[in-house]
């Protein structure tokens, strides 16, 4: 996708949002069914995904890890970010890669330490990239896409979850 082609598709979605600003606030969902074991099963847009326990906290590694799912969130969220502004820039940019790692204590989340922290502790985004940019362009490139991320943002914002249980007899 070029750089006009992307702005022709948001042109009239940014013109909206601008006269109707709560037509720009979407609520997006996912649900999950709790499974056989310790395991909670979703749907995602293009399939089935089981998950369970890390195997550092007594986990098979048959399961998907929802830390890890975080990080691939993250990285998925970020490389169409980075994407698009780059697409929005006409930035020369020919390919790259991304790459999220993130620090737990599992002693915190099995209660083996009350001080230790329950999540991550430190996350690094990291993008390999291949094109001809200036220091300037990596830069800017940077800052945008941690400014549009919605995954990044919403983690470093440290976001406010209320949790509701309902429980029907």
């Amino acid at each position: 996708m070029d750089s006009n082609k992307l702005k022709t598709l948001q042109a009239p979605l940014k013109e909206r949002y601008r006269m109707e600003p709560a037509s720009a606030v979407i609520t997006l969902k996912a649900e999950g069914r709790l499974g056989e074991g310790v395991s909670c099963s979703l749907q995602t847009h293009k399939a089935s995904v089981e998950a369970g326990l890390h195997p550092a906290t007594g986990g098979n590694g048959l399961e998907a890890c929802s830390g890890d799912m975080l990080l691939e969130a993250l990285v998925a969220c970020a490389g169409v970010t980075l994407k698009a502004v780059a697409t929005a820039l006409e930035l020369p940019l020919a390919s790259g890669s991304v790459t999220a790692e993130g620090d737990l204590d599992f002693r915190g989340t099995l209660g083996v330490d009350r001080e230790a922290p329950v999540g991550f502790r430190a996350i690094r985004l990291r993008f390999d990239l291949t094109g001809d940019l200036s220091d300037e362009q990596r830069a800017t490139l940077a800052k945008l896409t941690e400014r549009y991320c919605v995954v990044y943002q919403t983690v470093r914002q440290a976001t406010a979850v209320d949790t509701i249980i309902s429980v029907n007899a």
